[in-house]
C-alpha cells in the first residue's frame, strides 16, 4: 500500500469517475509531497470526484490543509469535488478555526458523500472486498 512516513493512502473503492480513498495518520510536511503526487496520479488517471475517508487521519496541520486545499482546486477545475467524509475532531475544528469548511465538502461517512453524487457516478459502496487497515492487519 503506498505510504510515506506516518501517513498511508490507499484506494478503497472506484468507478470510472469517482475513488474513494482512505486516508490514515498524519498529513503534515513529512507526507505533503507524497500525498500531492499520490492524488495528483488519480486525478491525473481521470477520476473527477474524489471521496476521501478520513476517520483514521489522526493528524493535519496547515500542510496538510493546503494538501486537501490544493486538490479541491484541482478538482473543481476539472468540473469534479473533493469530499471529506468520517472527519474526526481535532480535524475537524481545524477546518472550522481556519474557515476551510466553508469550502470543502465534509460529510459524516462515505455513504453520506457518495449520496451526494451523481448515481452513474458513484462506485459500488461498501466495497464487495474488504480492505485491509495496512500491513500486518
Amino acid at each position: 500500500m503506498p505510504h510515506a512516513d506516518g501517513l498511508l493512502v490507499n484506494m478503497v473503492a472506484d468507478c470510472a469517475a469517482c475513488a474513494v480513498i482512505r486516508v490514515s495518520g498524519a498529513l503534515d510536511h513529512t507526507g505533503e509531497q507524497f500525498f500531492r503526487t499520490t492524488m495528483g496520479g488519480h486525478v491525473d488517471a481521470g477520476y473527477r470526484y474524489v471521496v476521501l475517508d478520513c476517520a483514521a487521519l489522526v493528524y493535519c496541520n496547515s500542510r496538510g490543509l493546503n494538501c486537501l486545499l490544493g486538490l479541491h482546486w484541482l478538482l473543481s477545475r476539472r468540473r469534479g469535488r473533493l469530499l471529506l467524509a468520517g472527519v474526526g475532531r481535532r480535524v475537524l475544528w481545524m477546518l472550522e478555526q481556519t474557515g476551510s469548511k466553508e469550502v470543502l465538502a465534509v460529510f459524516p461517512t462515505v455513504t453520506r458523500a457518495l449520496a451526494s453524487l451523481p448515481v452513474h457516478h458513484r462506485p459500488t459502496w461498501p466495497p464487495p472486498h474488504p480492505v485491509s487497515a495496512g500491513p500486518g492487519a
